[in-house]
């Protein structure tokens, strides 16, 4: 990102686990066009999850999970996005924040789960700050990409879902970014940041067979799903 963007602020903490052991922790925030005070945030997690829990084999729980989707493919999108947005600077300022500790722990019991985006919402880069927008892009490189509006999001934050699904619908890709709702309301990193006050929803395709187990390898990705939303989220900032 320094390669890219006009300024890298980095977060890094100490969080207490739950067994009350330490974790270095270190959040990434590259700003483009930090100046300008009308800013978007998106936001991606660049963790993996230390154990494949969820693997069919009982003896590979315990392998870490290489996360090619669910952490990877967001953090590759904000790769090629840094370079469109160094090469032709944006019409905003933008803030793409690559989020630490979101996949640790147990989302059951909502123990050491979500720690960058908490300790962001908490550590904000300036007094007041408040994005027009933020978008959290998580699970984006699905063979079988469907993005549904995630139901939090649609409850806490239409407008931003209304914003991001016009979006695709005006570059064609309506059939991927569908109408329909998610299941249940997921709990991602844009939660503390909705909490905090941020106007943030979650764009995910959590619809992937090889979530946290060790097939979650660059051979379930697709290339086209990635293009797609990148070109979604390359348009809403010009």
């Amino acid at each position: 990102m320094r390669q890219r963007a006009d300024t890298v602020i980095v977060q890094s903490w100490t969080q207490t686990l739950s067994n009350g052991k330490p974790l270095p922790l270190r959040n990434i925030l590259a700003r483009f066009r930090p100046d300008l005070p009308d800013r978007v945030l998106y936001v991606t997690h660049w963790d993996t999850r230390p154990l494949s829990d969820q693997a069919e084999d009982p003896g590979q729980r315990n392998l870490p999970m290489p996360g090619a989707n669910d952490g990877a493919s967001g953090v590759g999108l904000f790769v090629a996005l840094g370079d469109a947005l160094k090469k032709t600077p944006p019409v905003v300022g933008v803030d793409l924040l690559f989020v630490d500790g979101e996949d640790y722990g147990s989302f059951d019991t909502m123990q050491d789960v979500l720690m960058g985006s908490t300790y962001f919402a908490s550590h904000l880069p300036a007094p007041g700050y408040r994005p027009i927008f933020g978008v959290l892009w998580d699970m984006i490189g699905d063979k079988d990409l469907l993005i549904k509006k995630e139901q939090n999001s649609v409850s806490q934050a239409p407008e931003v879902v209304t914003k991001v699904w016009d979006a695709a619908k005006d570059l064609g890709h309506d059939d991927v970014f569908v109408e329909q709702q998610t299941a249940y309301p997921i709990t991602d990193d844009h939660i503390p940041l909705l909490q905090a006050g941020l106007r943030v929803i979650d764009v995910i395709d959590l619809d992937y067979p090889y979530h946290h187990r060790p097939t979650d390898t660059i051979d379930k990705i697709s290339a086209k799903s990635l293009s797609i939303v990148g070109d979604v989220a390359e348009a809403l900032l010009r």
